[in-house]
């Protein structure tokens, strides 16, 4: 069954792939044979994951973007097809949030977070996506939304917002790229936050995710690999587009 997740000969780009989940899953998919373009922000770390992925015999190489400027966008795109000829993968998992509560929120705030989950996400997509309609073999567009997208989590009131946009996104998108043989999905994580964050989350709202997660602890990053490489290959997963995955311990099926 191992040749329904080769992903060899095929080319990725992970868009915020220098996060810690984005990380993670460009590991992935290089680990089933694909060559990843690392692309965020910062460069420096962009470049540490692409170290640790040759380390491992992958091929990848980092560009720096940012997807609330899509100049920077557009620049790489065209960097990107001059070193790999083009892309079958394209992961989207760029991600900004705030705990600013709703009525103190401004609107430069909303509008930065929406720049990056939402309006940069659908734009540098629209670059991408472009290209492989021309390129005329198929692939797969694979966003990263959140449990908030379906029930809004307290303190995170613009990023609820921007993940819910996004599903709609995504199923609007399965739609529209159907007949060129382009499948759009969403990975719906649940609670994986890196050790920093973990620091600073309160004992009362760990209990509070905890008691709505059925598997008792947060998700590790590594955990997101076997859903990103099932819906990046064509022959897992060739007629599966719409779909919002969900990789959450369980926390969309408790309420109380």
């Amino acid at each position: 069954m191992s040749h329904l997740f080769d992903l060899t000969g095929k080319v990725a780009v992970a868009l915020g792939g220098n996060s810690t989940l984005g990380a993670a899953i460009a590991k992935g998919l290089s680990a089933q044979g694909a060559k990843v373009a690392i692309v965020g922000r910062n460069l420096n770390t962009a470049e540490d994951v692409v170290k640790e992925i040759e380390a491992s015999g992958g091929e990848a190489k980092a560009f720096q973007a940012d997807v609330s400027d899509l100049a920077t966008v557009e620049r790489i795109a065209d960097e990107i097809e001059a070193w790999s000829g083009g892309w079958d993968i394209l992961l989207n998992a760029p991600g900004m949030n705030s705990t600013t509560p709703y009525l103190e929120l401004s609107t430069e705030e909303w509008d930065n977070i929406m720049d990056v989950n939402l309006k940069g996400v659908v734009f540098a997509t629209q670059i991408f996506a472009k290209k492989m309609v021309e390129q005329q073999r198929g692939g797969s567009i694979i966003n990263i939304s959140s449990v908030s997208s379906t029930t809004p989590l307290s303190k995170v009131f613009t990023y609820s917002a921007s993940k819910a946009a996004m599903n709609s996104v995504t199923q609007y998108l399965a739609r529209e790229f159907a007949p060129h043989n382009i499948r759009v999905n969403a990975i719906i994580p649940g609670f994986f936050p890196a050790e920093q964050n973990r620091k600073i989350l309160s004992e009362e709202r760990i209990n509070s995710i905890m008691g709505h997660t059925p598997m008792n602890r947060f998700g590790e990053p590594e955990e997101l690999q076997g859903a990103a490489v099932y819906l990046a290959s064509d022959k897992a997963s060739g007629f599966v587009t719409g779909e919002l995955l969900r990789v959450d311990g369980g926390f969309g099926s408790m309420t109380i």
